[in-house]
């Protein structure tokens, strides 16, 4: 396997550069996600909230409209379609530069998002759950987030068993960083999956130990953002979780992830600006 980790990923006609960390917003047009689920879901809230993570840093910002909780119920392709193409549009429409990723892992929907202005795709189930997707990302020659799941939203609770934990999750980047590369896709992005079939003492060694992925030689997201790991860590919930976030976010810098996925902007973009000062670098 030979990885590439360039200083820039190729969005179409832009690029982004990863010689610093970046951060990437969330926004999801559900009305059942964990944290921010019902609150984006009609326009004027989307296109007000997408505007806002533009203004305070967003490098990317990943759309999804299905809900990927432990338990949620899966959409079919029409009702993912409805619940994300049209905002993408909206968005595009209004903000021409900015870089959207579609976050689904149907490959059929990741197409229609790109077709429809998106640049990336990112597929929590790393082609697992569409057998088409991997193609799908070569055909249409984007960057594709690749990210270590096991099973289903429905049923990842269940699958949180491993025999060494970090092993097994670098041994599965491995095998499919091989078979996208063998496609001819260029641009990948690893997401070891925070809480998607692990568990909160699984997720904390994750944490500790994300620098083993350097070695792939490919970029890191970090996407802990408001999640159970935190809040039921602290006996909190998910709406009292920043603070949290941003310490395991610096955790994760120091750990050598190149973007933060996460609910608040302008704290992430904060981290990263002192988390760069710490290091020296003061531009």
């Amino acid at each position: 396997m030979k990885g590439n980790l360039a200083n820039s990923i190729n969005c179409g006609n832009k690029l982004i550069s990863l010689e610093h960390p970046i951060a990437m917003g969330i926004l999801n047009t559900t009305p059942d996600s964990f944290y921010d689920g019902g609150k984006f879901n009609e326009e004027l809230a989307f296109i007000k909230r997408f505007e806002q993570m533009l203004d305070e840093g967003a490098m990317i910002i990943d759309i999804g409209g299905a809900s990927s909780r432990p338990g949620a119920v899966t959409l079919t392709t029409q009702e993912e379609i409805a619940r994300t193409i049209p905002f993408i549009k909206s968005a595009i429409k209004q903000f021409p530069d900015a870089v959207i990723s579609i976050d689904t892992y149907n490959s059929a929907v990741a197409k229609e998002a790109i077709y429809a202005g998106a640049r990336i795709i990112n597929d929590i189930s790393g082609g697992s759950l569409d057998d088409k997707m991997f193609d799908t990302v070569a055909e249409l020659k984007v960057p594709y987030i690749l990210m270590h799941m096991k099973g289903r939203p429905e049923n990842m609770k269940e699958l949180a068993t491993y025999d060494n934990l970090m092993l097994e999750i670098y041994q599965y980047f491995h095998t499919k960083i091989i078979a996208l590369q063998n496609l001819g896709v260029k641009d990948i992005i690893l997401d070891p999956g925070f809480g998607f079939a692990k568990n909160i003492e699984q997720n904390f060694v994750l944490l500790k130990n994300l620098n083993i992925f350097k070695n792939l030689n490919l970029p890191i997201l970090s996407g802990l953002s408001r999640k159970s790991m935190i809040y039921k860590s602290l006996g909190i919930t998910a709406e009292e979780s920043l603070n949290g976030t941003t310490a395991l976010n610096m955790i994760s810098l120091m750990n050598g992830a190149n973007i933060l996925r996460v609910h608040d902007v302008k704290e992430a973009v904060q981290t990263i600006q002192l988390y760069k000062r710490y290091n020296g670098i003061t531009y």
